[in-house]
């Protein structure tokens, strides 16, 4: 399927464009769409990855269905064929990187959890023994495993940098008993996705969800453990010391990381290769990790 950039060269009007995705606010409900919108350091990209929306989005679905016994989630329907005029017209161009979702009244936070030693918490914790300033032992590794995950939250910008903030500040943000649930809902469904996925050769370094409340409960939303939110690695090839091969956009982070670029916009130009490479890195995890519903959405990938 061909690649795309915005909903708008559908001819559809957005309510709300973001990093990745354009949103259409539908009531008591929205229509989400994944596009190939990529970014890096919060900047979005000038380039696509091809497919990229489409693996986010499927991804997501299988991670809905796989926690649905922990945690309820916004979904409505994901077929392109049951959305309201004027998106079912356009099935063909938004089947597999969208979904129909109801409204949440979402919290101002990431949730953020790290199980392994890696990207700014590794930077961190070799400038000062910390990540978040929460302390770890002395001598750690890149891509060690952490003594136990780490609840890291951060501010949630729509445009910008996400900021580190502590627990208390989460506290304050969303009150002392909705953040103890977020917390606890962090670590369960980051350890449930890392034993799953550990299961299939993979593991899941870190990762963020994002929560809301539906009808007064705890729902998660948006995405959930895909390449785009999470640093996967193969098991087989993590070696503590070195920089693992991953199943996510560090290809593209770590290309940004060799150029003379100061992390703001306007971005530099990406190489076919690197995108190639991301796309074909985004694609293969999903095969492993859910291929039923990579099977089931091949058509769109």
């Amino acid at each position: 399927m061909p690649a795309l950039r915005s909903t708008r060269d559908l001819g559809l009007r957005p309510d709300h464009e973001g990093k990745v995705r354009d949103l259409f606010d539908l009531g008591d409900r929205l229509l989400v769409v994944a596009t190939d919108r990529v970014s890096a350091f919060d900047v979005i990209m000038n380039d696509l990855v091809p497919g990229r929306g489409v693996v986010l989005n499927v991804m997501s679905l299988g991670w809905f269905r796989h926690f649905a016994d922990v945690v309820p989630n916004h979904l409505v329907t994901a077929d392109p064929h049951a959305f309201p005029a004027p998106f079912a017209a356009h099935a063909a161009a938004l089947g597999g990187r969208s979904m129909l979702v109801r409204k949440a009244e979402r919290f101002p936070v990431e949730c953020v959890v790290r199980g392994y030693l890696a990207g700014s918490g590794f930077k961190s914790y070799r400038a000062s023994g910390t990540i978040c300033g929460q302390p770890l032992p002395a001598g750690l590794r890149l891509a060690e495993r952490l003594p136990q995950p780490l609840f890291t939250p951060t501010t949630k910008a729509d445009v910008g940098h996400d900021e580190d903030i502590s627990f208390a500040q989460v506290e304050a943000a969303v009150g002392p008993a909705h953040a103890a649930v977020l917390r606890g809902l962090t670590l369960r469904l980051y350890s449930e996705g890392a034993e799953y996925a550990r299961g299939r050769g993979v593991i899941l370094a870190d990762t963020k969800f994002e929560f809301g409340l539906i009808d007064g409960r705890v729902a998660v939303i948006d995405e959930v453990l895909t390449p785009d939110s999470s640093r996967f690695w193969p098991a087989d090839q993590v070696v503590p010391g070195q920089e693992p091969p991953s199943w996510d956009k560090q290809i593209l982070r770590n290309h940004l990381e060799t150029l003379t670029w100061d992390k703001a916009p306007p971005p530099p130009p990406l190489p076919p290769d690197v995108l190639a490479r991301t796309a074909g890195r985004y694609r293969e995890v999903l095969e492993i990790l859910f291929p039923e519903e990579a099977a089931a959405w091949q058509a769109y990938l």
